[in-house]
């Protein structure tokens, strides 16, 4: 089964770039616009990576991660802040709001990739030592 990746960004320039890219790696993608829809497409799909901006209308990145967070059935689904935010303390603070990874804007193909494919892993990782 093909690995399916949520992706909730409200810029049309940088959802087309994901999702073209992710798509052109194998990975299976699915989008929304802003949180709220993110959130409810979350709710209804199994998904093993969900990227999210944090700056969106409706409903910003950090409530996103909160109510993901809070829903049994999609706690442990790997959320990663894709976001320009890049003042002194952002990347500790979206780490600390409860996304389990944090990459950088503008976005650069290969580096995405490793990022990507890293943050894959270490879900199957957890997934495996869930068994033991």
């Amino acid at each position: 089964m093909s690995v399916r990746i949520l992706i909730v960004e409200d810029n049309a320039t940088n959802l087309d770039l994901m999702t073209y890219l992710l798509r052109s790696f194998g990975y299976s993608t699915s989008s929304a616009q802003d949180g709220l829809a993110g959130l409810e497409a979350a709710k209804t799909g199994q998904y093993d990576l969900i990227l999210t901006d944090i700056l969106m209308p409706r409903l910003d990145g950090f409530e996103f991660a909160h109510r993901l967070k809070g829903e049994p059935g999609l706690a442990r689904t790997p959320l990663v802040a894709v976001t320009a935010l890049a003042m002194t303390g952002d990347r500790e603070r979206i780490l600390a709001s409860g996304f389990d990874g944090y990459i950088s804007k503008p976005i650069e193909p290969q580096a995405f990739k490793a990022q990507i494919e890293s943050l894959l892993s270490e879900r199957d990782r957890g997934k495996s030592s869930d068994h033991r």
